[in-house]
């Protein structure tokens, strides 16, 4: 696939990179998307979050990690001592993608040609904040960090090396706590997901 010669300068600031971001064409996700959602966060953050891509409210607000996961996501963060404020959140791939049943948008787990697509905002996000760690939380986001898939629960709680040279921690994503049916289970995960979170603490130099 060929991109406009545009796309591949590389942006000097976060902002630039977000404006540009809102007319990306690179795959044919934003033709039924609502908009693109950039990551969010400062350039000192010293670790990226990465996530698949979002979901229906974070496509209808423009940000990312607003729905239920992100909630949960927020809230084990400031249990561990994360500071919000040292952290960047992102996905791998910035248009939601879905199936229409009904009226319902129901979630659809991008191919590897629309990661591949993607992959150049997440170089720009990681090239601009050079954080001390970036964070997979999930298959996609472990396949567009390190360049292939990879298995997430073989893999978990341990650190490999994105394209970039970013370390990068390898764990689940916080909606996957919320499909555990049974309540002890789920909140087993839930501890399981938090000391993760433990770890990518104490990997942060800041």
């Amino acid at each position: 696939m060929d991109f406009p010669e545009s796309k591949h300068v590389k942006l000097k600031t976060l902002d630039a990179v977000r404006e540009d971001a809102q007319d990306c064409t690179r795959c044919d996700l934003y033709k039924n998307a609502t908009q693109t959602v950039f990551g969010e966060g400062g350039n000192q953050a010293r670790v990226v979050f990465v996530g698949e891509q979002p979901g229906d409210k974070e496509d209808v607000e423009g940000r990312p990690f607003v729905g239920p996961a992100g909630r949960m996501f927020d809230a084990i963060l400031e249990e561990v001592g994360i500071d919000r404020k040292k952290t960047y959140v992102t996905n791998a791939v910035k248009h939601f993608k879905f199936e229409l049943r009904g009226k319902r948008r129901i979630h659809s787990k991008p191919n590897a040609g629309e990661i591949r697509a993607c992959r150049w905002w997440l170089d720009q996000e990681l090239t601009l904040i050079q954080p001390d760690v970036a964070v997979a939380l999930g298959a996609t986001a472990a396949r567009a960090l390190v360049g292939k898939a990879v298995p997430v629960m073989t893999l978990r709680g341990t650190i490999t090396e994105s394209a970039e040279g970013v370390p990068v921690f390898i764990t689940v994503h916080p909606s996957s706590l919320l499909r555990v049916p049974d309540e002890m289970d789920r909140r087993r995960a839930r501890e399981l997901f938090a000391e993760d979170m433990r770890k990518v603490k104490a990997l942060m130099k800041g």
